[in-house]
């Protein structure tokens, strides 16, 4: 199964000596609350998500063994996807059963802890932590898990003003159970009269709503699949849908833009709810249960990439619209950064699980995929204030924006090459599937410049004052988010 004979990161060894578990139903459950640790997805003290699954019709003849097509060029797409044989359906269940996977991983207690902040000391100054980074070119290697368990309260890594105040703000604006319910009971209505015009489409909830990233403000995303011999056109599609829905009661405001990956805007009636629906851009779909793997590998990671994303907003960077970087593209910065630590936060899913995100993987086996992989406990303590210091700083003074592509699949930093995708480009930071550059709105060396100017002046100001309210309105992003309750 592990390509090379290699090691899995912290494979354990089970107790009926196989690897990976036993199957479980084919059905995704969004909550992995049973176990600790990547990939178990454990979540305390958040309310339980709805179990949201991909049931795909019976089969009537045995099903072909999984095959990866030759990749001539690193970049090809396949069709497989669209033919009428996977036809799925969503649906939400409300069954509480939790998901049984992989078991936590037990192995010896550290010998140190080169992060961990001191009991009883308000906060580690800013130049004795993540100190050195290593080369952007360096490779990490797979850690060996350093600890009994994964931490299972994000006060362990919040002994400080400023990690208190984060860990604050993610509580008061995480997207909740109900607002996935909302959103859910929407998708499943819109399916079911899309399928009066395209019979055999599947409407897929994805983003942030999906990857446990999203706030109770963040909008929803869609992606509609379509199957057939022949690719369908996208402004077409969306077209027919635009029509479609003026004439449906509860949606309201719909607006067909004319992207690159062109989508139907539109608002459940009565409501600020806003959907994008694409088409076919089944690499959403992809990318939301990678990311989903990453939110819950670590405690830290959600709060860490909700305050940057609210900081990014609020300091006007985080708007591909204007030229500014996307919220994607924050996500895999900040993951890149928790990656390239001289004791990482995070490993890279893709480098040492490639058979569990694999890029031509049918669409309907993507859920599968995370639940093959074991948990991940890092060796870095770092609080979470020192983690924002620390990510403001790496790309405010150390990574070299002229010369290198962020990687989250190598979890590292690759050489700018001088090919069409990276040349000329201010930001390059690689989609993890396609391997194009999501930072391509970045296009004027005056938001360049911009953007890099917030980090710096953050950078300065939060490392002098260790206050979050010194580089964001906490209290009155906290009221927004919850006003939408």
């Amino acid at each position: 199964m592990f390509p090379y004979s290699a090691v899995p990161r912290g494979r354990s060894a089970y107790s009926n000596g196989l690897y990976p578990p036993p199957p479980v139903p084919r059905c995704y459950d969004y909550n992995h609350q049973s176990l600790a640790g990547v990939n178990s997805f454990y979540a305390p003290e958040i309310e339980r998500l709805p179990q949201y699954e991909w049931k795909p019709p019976p089969s009537t003849s045995p099903a072909p063994p999984p095959h990866t097509p030759t990749m001539n060029s690193g970049r090809k797409r396949q069709n497989d996807e669209y033919t009428p044989h996977v036809v799925k359906r969503q649906r939400l269940d409300s069954s509480s059963r939790p998901w049984i996977g992989s078991p936590i991983i037990r192995a010896s207690p550290p010998l140190h802890r080169p992060d961990q902040v001191v009991a009883g000391s308000s906060r580690s100054s800013f130049s004795d932590f993540d100190r050195s980074y290593p080369s952007p070119h360096s490779h990490p290697r797979p850690q060996v898990p350093a600890a009994s368990e994964s931490s299972n309260s994000l006060q362990d890594y919040a002994k400080d003003k400023l990690s208190n105040q984060m860990v604050e703000l993610f509580e008061a604006c995480q997207q909740q159970s109900s607002d996935l319910e909302r959103k859910e009971m929407c998708r499943a209505r819109l399916q079911k009269d899309i399928q009066r015009v395209f019979a055999v489409a599947r409407l897929y909830l994805t983003g942030s709503s999906m990857n446990g990233l999203g706030c109770r403000s963040s909008d929803a995303d869609l992606c509609l699949v379509l199957m057939g011999n022949k690719r369908p056109d996208p402004i077409h599609v969306l077209s027919v849908l635009q029509r479609l829905f003026r004439s449906l009661s509860y949606v309201e405001r719909t607006q067909l833009i004319r992207a690159k990956v062109p989508i139907l805007r539109f608002r459940e009636r009565g409501s600020d709810l806003e959907f994008d629906l694409n088409i076919n851009n089944t690499v959403g779909i992809r990318n939301t249960f990678l990311l989903r793997s990453y939110a819950y590998a670590d405690l830290r990671i959600r709060p860490m990439i909700l305050v940057v994303k609210k900081w990014a907003r609020h300091n006007q960077i985080n708007d591909a619209s204007k030229g500014t970087l996307s919220s994607y593209t924050l996500v895999l910065m900040v993951l890149h950064y928790l990656q390239t630590r001289n004791e990482p936060v995070l490993p890279s899913l893709q480098r040492d699980y490639p058979e569990c995100f694999d890029p031509f993987m049918d669409i309907d086996m993507v859920p599968e995929g995370p639940k093959r992989v074991p948990p991940y406990i890092s060796r870095n303590w770092s609080s979470l204030g020192e983690l924002l210091l620390g990510f403001l700083k790496y790309y405010a003074t150390d990574f070299r924006w002229d010369k290198l592509v962020i990687s989250v699949r190598e979890a590292r930093a690759l050489p700018k090459t001088s090919s069409h995708e990276w040349r000329n480009k201010y930001i390059c930071v690689e989609e993890p599937f396609e391997r194009n550059n999501v930072a391509r709105a970045v296009h004027e060396k005056i938001k360049f410049d911009a953007i890099k100017a917030e980090f710096a002046e953050s950078c300065r100001i939060l490392q002098e004052r260790k206050d979050l309210n010194s580089i964001l309105p906490v209290r009155a992003i906290i009221n927004k988010e919850s006003s939408r309750r």
